[in-house]
């Protein structure tokens, strides 16, 4: 098993169809990834209007079956994922024996006693490890497919139309178009005709699906969806558009909003622990009562906070910074904050050390942004 941080600014299976559509590239968590193409803003609207087509394949896929498959998840994670049909998806935690978040993962039952768990980047060597530190007496097989996994997604109004145009959906629900398929569920499919995985969920706060494929298929998916998605308004997008979707979608970011001193509902996940569970890092889940807590901030002006400022409340320093944009959406800046639970209800007025500048902000609820649903 290979540790991706040996590997400095590994390239994508889909890097020579990033540098030919002109993509400035970033190191992130030892990949070398598109950050943008043309436009932030572009690309952050296009998903927002119409769609945007990402590149994940630098994300962590590990495989999970056996018979004891469901048991073992439930122990060793925060969720009660035996109880998952097959063809369904959960959001989940990989949390430390003292409570605290290794990483936040989302789950896929793909068939019967056969799981995909799919981590972060950065903590792709500790969720393998850690997975499989916890097998035990389970009869089950844990496999790292990271490098023989590519994982492309298409997010935004026009995502269904255009990948549907495009795959074959021929297991799980045959008679169901992707049009039809809901959130947070998964199925087989064919491209191409090489098989794939579809999940319909994402990260950026729109409709939109996730194609796990082999790498060699990648750069063919890749251009199939731009092609058939242009009439559309489809266009690549990078990691700078996905992270300002996230931020006005509420979604947490592991080493900004997560990290191991952080308990679940610090961060607004307690519902993703299922107590019923004899799970590790059971014991130490709950947060002391005057653990900070995660909030959203919404501040006036047009400057932008970042991850690392300071927050006030009065004079005195109440917590800190996550993440914050100016929301192409919104027209305003947004901010994630962990502040002290004191200062954390809903239209409290705080501050925000914008480099020497004091920033009034207000917190608000989480998301920034929600999108319209059908009906």
């Amino acid at each position: 098993m290979s540790d991706p941080s040996t590997h400095p600014s590994r390239e994508s299976p889909l890097h020579r169809a990033h540098a030919d559509a002109g993509a400035s590239f970033t190191d992130f968590a030892g990949w070398l990834m598109p950050v943008r193409y043309v436009s932030d803003l572009a690309e952050h609207h296009a998903v927002r209007q119409a769609a945007g087509v990402f590149d994940l394949s630098h994300m962590a896929e590990i495989g999970v079956q056996g018979p004891d498959a469901g048991a073992y998840l439930d122990a060793a994670l925060a969720g009660k994922l035996s109880a998952m049909a097959v063809g369904r998806a959960k959001y989940s935690l990989l949390l430390a024996e003292d409570g605290g978040i290794l990483d936040d993962v989302v789950v896929y039952k793909t068939d019967q006693d056969t799981f995909l768990v799919v981590a972060n980047a950065a903590n792709r060597q500790v969720a393998v490890s850690t997975l499989l530190d916890r097998i035990g007496a389970f009869d089950v097989e844990v496999t790292d497919d990271s490098d023989t996994t590519a994982l492309v997604a298409i997010q935004g109004p026009a995502a269904a139309g255009t990948l549907d145009a495009l795959v074959v959906v021929d297991r799980l629900q045959p008679e169901t178009p992707l049009d039809e398929l809901g959130y947070y569920r998964v199925l087989h499919a064919s491209f191409d005709q090489q098989d794939v995985l579809i999940a319909r969920t994402g990260y950026t706060g729109e409709d939109g699906f996730e194609i796990y494929c082999p790498p060699d298929l990648a750069e063919p998916l890749w251009n199939a969806l731009l092609e058939t998605g242009a009439d559309r308004g489809v266009v690549p997008a990078g990691l700078a558009a996905r992270d300002t979707l996230r931020l006005e979608a509420g979604m947490p970011l592991y080493g900004h909003e997560l990290d191991a001193t952080t308990r679940p509902a610090q961060a607004g996940l307690g519902r993703a622990v299922a107590m019923d569970t004899d799970f590790v890092g059971r014991d130490g889940v709950e947060p002391a009562p005057d653990a900070p807590v995660l909030v959203g901030l919404v501040l006036e002006g047009r400057r932008a906070a970042r991850a690392g400022y300071p927050v006030l409340d009065g004079a005195r320093r109440v917590g800190t910074v996550t993440s914050g944009a100016l929301s192409p959406t919104l027209g305003h800046p947004v901010a994630m904050a962990s502040v002290e639970p004191a200062s954390a209800e809903v239209g409290t007025v705080l501050h925000i050390d914008v480099r020497g500048a004091t920033i009034p902000s207000t917190v608000s609820a989480l998301p920034f942004y929600r999108r319209q649903t059908k009906g």
